[in-house]
């Protein structure tokens, strides 16, 4: 499939004009940044890696009736999504003390937290993302009280599923951020859907055992090889062979593009349902 027109070029994807109206063409890109940009690195193999990790996750996501922008992988770095209108608030789903909260609230990294906490941040790189409360989401017009009630119910369910799926394999769920987007209908319903990407780049994953950080945690304090995190992750999803798809620098791309083709198929089994089949709201 040719690329065509760059819509937008962020940290680390890049979006190009998609094949259909109404589609885009997600590239993940190698770039690594830490800290609103101020640490950067090039890392091979890590957007091959976040695509194939991030299909996955969507895909199983779908499956439990989550609405995605995700439509299938192209080749080892490129997804097919939907174009949506992104709702500029990042959403935070916390399960342990760690990163900001930590340094926010004085507590320990590792802390378990009585509950889940839900948290929103105003999605401006400019500002560092602050945190922002709903009154600041309604009074800005950035969402209304009902988007906000179905993306909190959204990213509850997935971190419900999330923490199931990881701890099966040994990996804890620390804390994780979701984008969410709105598709328009053509008779002016309203479909939200989760977007963006779910990878180890926005999700903290702690070996149950060891305790070693298997995210991007691992570059923003030089705890250890960013991509041995993220195959470790991946080896245990089952998504690639032991052996793994990057080594020294170097890709298995012939490896890495049947592993996608495998992802689609596994996709297209468990029929990833067209957004009709989602619950619209008439505005």
């Amino acid at each position: 499939m040719a690329r065509r027109k760059k819509l937008y070029e962020g940290k680390a994807k890049i979006l190009y004009e998609g094949p259909e109206p109404g589609t885009v063409i997600q590239y993940f890109k190698d770039d690594a940044t830490a800290f609103n940009a101020e640490k950067k690195a090039v890392i091979a193999g890590k957007g091959v890696l976040n695509n194939r990790i991030s299909a996955h996750l969507m895909t199983e996501l779908e499956a439990i009736g989550i609405p995605t922008h995700f439509i299938r992988s192209i080749n080892m770095r490129e997804q097919l999504v939907r174009s949506v209108d992104v709702i500029p608030i990042e959403v935070v789903m916390r399960n342990i003390a760690a990163g900001t909260l930590s340094k926010r609230l004085g507590l320990e990294d590792g802390t378990i937290l009585p509950r889940p906490l839900l948290e929103y941040y105003y999605k401006k790189d400019e500002l560092g993302d602050p945190l922002v409360g709903e009154d600041h989401i309604f009074t800005f017009g950035w969402a209304d009280p009902y988007e906000l009630e179905e993306i909190a119910a959204m990213a509850w369910r997935v971190n419900d599923f999330l923490k199931g799926l990881f701890a099966g394999i040994g990996l804890r769920l620390v804390d994780f951020k979701l984008e969410f987007g709105r598709i328009w209908g053509e008779n002016g319903e309203l479909y939200l859907v989760l977007a963006d990407e779910i990878s180890p780049d926005n999700c903290r994953l702690w070996d149950m055992q060891t305790g070693e950080r298997m995210d991007k945690d691992r570059f923003r304090f030089d705890l250890g090889d960013l991509v041995e995190g993220y195959q470790y992750i991946a080896k245990k999803l089952g998504l690639i062979p032991e052996s793994g798809i990057v080594e020294g620098g170097n890709i298995n791309e012939k490896l890495a593009e049947n592993l996608d083709q495998i992802e689609n198929e596994v996709a297209n089994a468990r029929r990833l349902r067209d957004l009709k089949a989602s619950k619209p709201r008439k505005l």
